[in-house]
């Protein structure tokens, strides 16, 4: 497991340099590496979805690992996002080993293994959302897809480090017009599909690591965007009567979970 162990602690260092992909925005400074249509094309999305209070959308996320033989090999998982920024969130993940929940409350980050019928929480009280999705994921070693993009200044990480940025073309991600866009930076290169029109959503990003052999990606395609009221109740986990809670919960990048000591 020491070679997943360190795959996974790369995966999660890539991830945090290209975070997503909601939030209020500003346009680039003058003399950016951006082109100003990416700059203008990026920055609408990211204020569109900013000014939203409250949302849901549903993911398909692949990992990219290699074995120990050199081939590379991807992990599918699949989920929903609802959230509340004022709130708290719930992202529901179902993977290839591995079917989990995570909820926020403005307090309490608590992870359920629906697999192993554990569960382990985790006090997070500045009521942050970016905050405790860092928090979860440096905790755990679980991927959260889309937590990313809770974060309140997305657009001012996404263009930082950035040696390039530039609009590639026009594309379809589930039928579904877009407007392609691919950034670099020293250690990652990133890719994001805004659908077209009035109210630009992001519909799907690719992250290549760069410095691991064989470029292993990781791609988050989002569908089915509602915006407006949630149901804040599933914010509030409630342990199942015959569920175990434990000290820890980790996974490595495929999704599996172990656990360390138990209560």
């Amino acid at each position: 497991m020491g070679d997943l162990t360190r795959l996974r602690n790369s995966f999660r260092r890539a991830a945090s340099l290209a975070v997503a992909i909601l939030a209020a925005a500003s346009p680039a400074l003058a003399g950016s590496p951006i082109d100003p249509d990416a700059d203008k094309i990026l920055a609408a999305m990211s204020s569109n979805l900013g000014s939203k209070t409250a949302l849901s959308v549903d993911y398909d996320a692949d990992h990219e690992v290699l074995d120990f033989a050199g081939q590379k090999l991807q992990y599918s998982a699949s989920g929903s996002i609802a959230l509340d920024r004022s709130k708290g969130f719930h992202l529901t993940r179902k993977g290839p080993f591995a079917e989990a929940e995570m909820t926020f409350d403005g307090k309490t980050i608590s992870l359920y293994s629906k697999s192993l019928n554990v569960y382990a929480q985790l006090e997070s009280p500045g009521g942050k959302i970016e905050d405790a999705a860092e928090e979860f994921r440096a905790s755990t070693g679980l991927d959260a897809p889309g937590a990313d993009l809770l974060g309140s200044n997305a657009y001012a990480v996404l263009t930082e480090g950035a040696t390039a940025g530039t609009v590639v073309g026009s594309g379809y991600v589930g039928g579904i017009a877009c407007d392609h866009l691919a950034f670099r930076t020293d250690m990652v290169d990133w890719q994001i599909w805004i659908s077209k029109g009035d109210n630009p959503l992001p519909m799907k990003y690719v992250i290549t690591t760069k410095w691991v052999t064989g470029a292993p990606e990781y791609t988050l395609r989002l569908n089915n965007w509602k915006t407006g009221a949630v149901d804040t109740a599933s914010f509030t986990f409630a342990a199942p009567a015959d569920a175990r809670k434990v000290d820890e919960i980790h996974a490595d990048v495929t999704g599996e979970i172990s656990l360390e000591a138990g209560e």
